[in-house]
């Protein structure tokens, strides 16, 4: 039941962060008129680094489609979590009232972290 649950958990994470990442290069969600002002401020300095939103989206891409299959899940959520450390602190700073969204995404990826701990290993011992 465990696995089930995961499974379906981690096709929504991987699905939205796919979203997220198309979003980057073909802007169809329209950006909402009630950004708090540091947000916009913050998204505009963003925008003036010419690389680093599509390098953001290819890492949220990449990312949400090894995060789907069991078997690259671990990797997807190592190359996840810079992007959702960055989502997480831009919502406490400058939007918190995206906060609980950002921090149950956090908890998905800490979970798959956590459930697949053992994959990490090699890379943390001699």
């Amino acid at each position: 039941m465990k696995n089930k649950i995961l499974f379906v958990v981690s096709l929504l994470f991987g699905l939205m962060y796919i979203n997220a990442g198309l979003n980057k290069f073909l802007n169809y969600m329209p950006v909402p008129k009630d950004m708090p002002a540091e947000l916009v401020k913050l998204m505009t300095a963003f925008m003036q680094i010419e690389w680093l939103m599509p390098l953001v989206g290819v890492v949220e891409i990449v990312g949400g489609i090894l995060f789907i299959p069991a078997k690259t899940r671990a990797l997807g959520a190592i190359i996840i979590l810079p992007v959702m450390v960055g989502v997480l602190l831009t919502n406490i700073f400058n939007a918190p009232s995206g906060l609980p969204i950002a921090g149950v995404l956090m908890l998905v990826n800490l979970w798959v972290i956590i459930e697949n701990r053992h994959k990490y290993q090699p890379m943390l011992t001699k």
